[in-house]
């Protein structure tokens, strides 16, 4: 291919709201082209780059196993209805009636028409395992979308399913989508992790996401300094916190603390380190058709309570907060709540302060971080203007409901080994999930085992943003002059650039390179352009072809210059020298 010939409109300025450099590097270098919105069309750079990287996915995932097909990227809105999704994906999904007045979504992902694929096709054992996999178009109405690829409306993705007869065999799959992926990053040059995750709305029971390591990514990761421990933030955990402080002793009762209403406040106050405060968090949780419930979330007075945690924790769609009159409506009082059932056992003390049997049966949910279990010697809040509960002991207490609430924090002890976690960045790639039978027991998609019984299918599911690739390699594979491709994604392998296209001797020299480069397999570009040396190659640096032979001055004297992008390193040699070397770094 031909500089001359192709539609590369390479640009001097970056776009306004670019930020990223992977934005940046990917409109100025010609690749894409914004038309509206989070919506991008693949210029033939782009296009070049993104059918290597679906190349790569195909190949590592038909040699696991697994079988192409390709779904209509419209899907009947009464599938997601079904599956339960329809309300619970939000405003993220872009719903429409066609000129019947029939319901449809542009699909965010696929797990509903895959399931009635299987549904209509596969009624027997003896057909399973199955894993069915596309790569294609998806929309997600973004309500801010930004960064180029990174977070666009419309983006292409590789969605894979998995049906099993039984959950063993389900996670065997999933180990190998696992080893598969793993593959398939590492042949991009990609530096990544496997992390631990939420599996947010497409549910299920586990999964893993894989995270490309860069300073901009938009992902927290925790990861541990003395083990491959890593996971997202809304999804770590860590050892159960300990603390030297010493404790407060105080018998159960109630304590007037006017105007006392913070943990910074309260710790000052009774001169207590936080670990004995119980925070309490308020939220309103929202649920399907507007349904809604306000949660009380305890934590010990130095965690933060996670919010994908606290939501999940309650099955809500949205945990958001509460205003004092949405609390003050059901007994709480802003600033002194606590865990209300300790109400009555104080006011059952005798001599104790009067309390009101009422707001020992509020009606609110009550969930209780992991730490707080048995925990004694605590201090919070007793749902009463200006007072709270000394010498709490939640050991007592029944019932409650415990679970992982808090936010792993930097310092934390991890859950494997021990040792010291840290936060680091990162950009999400790829995301598998341990469905179980999720959709196929809503959607009645079953098969007849070995006894003649009909049961759901047992599932998996694994994403990959394939466009979003593209700009994962650039956020770690750049530098101020633009992109540093890596070779099995790169445009072109390597370009030949002529100097001076005037002169015959390098322009006949350069077309000989070229012919010899593709001869010996070599993916290359011929810059034959009738433009200045230099402009050229600022073209070269911007684009981040890995490789470059330019034929210039040197020519006279039978040599050639050899350039790396990746270390810019420039190496005169003859051009047959040049050629062989060249040949032999990218086979």
């Amino acid at each position: 291919m031909r500089f001359s010939k192709m539609l590369i409109p390479t640009l001097k300025e970056a776009p306004k709201d670019a930020v990223l450099p992977s934005h940046i590097y990917l409109v100025r270098g010609g690749f894409i082209h914004q038309v509206a919105s989070g919506i991008y069309d693949f210029l033939p750079l782009g296009k070049k780059v993104l059918d290597k990287v679906r190349t790569i996915v195909k190949e590592e995932l038909d040699a696991a196993g697994s079988q192409e097909v390709q779904l209509g990227f419209v899907t009947p809105a009464e599938l997601w209805k079904k599956s339960g999704r329809y309300e619970k994906y939000g405003a993220e999904l872009l719903r429409f009636e066609d000129r019947k007045g029939n319901e449809f979504v542009l699909g965010p992902t696929h797990e509903e028409m895959m399931v009635e694929l299987a549904k209509q096709f596969v009624s027997s054992y003896k057909q399973l395992p199955l894993n069915l996999y596309q790569i294609n178009l998806k929309f997600r109405d973004e309500a801010r979308p930004r960064f180029g690829l990174m977070r666009g409306r419309e983006f292409i993705m590789k969605d894979g399913y998995s049906f099993h007869a039984d959950r063993e065999d389900m996670i065997r799959e999933f180990n190998l989508m696992e080893a598969t992926y793993r593959k398939i990053f590492t042949r991009m040059g990609l530096d990544f992790r496997v992390v631990e995750a939420d599996s947010g709305a497409i549910g299920g029971e586990g999964s893993k996401e894989f995270m490309v390591l860069a300073d901009s990514g938009e992902d927290t990761i925790v990861v541990c300094e003395g083990c491959e421990y890593a996971a997202n933030i809304e999804a770590a955990k860590r050892k159960r916190p300990e603390t030297e402080a010493e404790a407060p002793e105080a018998d159960l009762n109630k304590f007037h603390t006017p105007g006392i209403t913070t943990i910074e406040d309260l710790s000052r106050f009774f001169y207590v380190d936080p670990h004995y405060l119980v925070k309490t968090v308020a939220k309103k949780a929202i649920y399907d058709e507007g349904r809604s419930e306000i949660v009380l979330f305890f934590l010990r007075g130095n965690d933060e309570l996670q919010e994908v945690k606290a939501a999940n924790a309650v099955g809500a769609n949205e945990l958001v907060d509460a205003s004092e009159e949405e609390l003050e409506a059901v007994g709480l009082v802003p600033g002194y709540m606590g865990p209300v059932d300790l109400i009555r056992n104080v006011g059952a003390m005798e001599g104790a302060p009067p309390y009101h049997e009422e707001r020992a049966h509020l009606n609110v949910r009550m969930v209780f971080d992991e730490g707080l279990k048995d925990a004694k010697n605590m201090i919070c809040g007793a749902n009463e203007k200006d007072y709270h509960i000394v010498g709490a002991d939640l050991s007592v207490l029944k019932d409650l409901e415990f679970t992982d609430l808090a936010q792993t924090q930097e310092g934390d002890a991890c859950v494997k080994c021990g040792g010291k976690l840290s936060y680091t960045k990162g950009i999400e790639v790829g995301h598998i999930f341990q469905l179980g039978t999720r959709y196929s027991e809503p959607l009645g998609a079953t098969f007849l085992d070995q006894n003649g019984k009909a049961r759901p299918f047992v599932m998996g599911t694994y994403g990959i943003g394939v466009s979003r690739l593209l700009a994962a390699v650039i956020e770690q594979h750049h530098d101020e002059r633009g992109s540093i491709w890596p070779l099995s994604v790169a445009p072109f392998e390597a370009v030949v650039i002529v100097g001076n296209i005037k002169d015959e001797a390098q322009k006949e020299t350069g077309e000989t390179i070229y012919r010899q480069l593709l001869d010996a397999g070599v993916d290359v570009l011929l810059d034959d352009r009738a433009e200045r040396f230099g402009f050229k190659m600022k073209d070269f640096e911007l684009i981040g072809f890995p490789y470059a032979i330019v034929v210039g001055k040197r020519l006279a004297d039978g040599m050639v210059e050899l350039v790396n992008r990746q270390s810019l390193e420039k190496r005169e040699l003859p051009v047959e020298e040049a050629v062989r070397q060249l040949v032999e770094t990218i086979r």
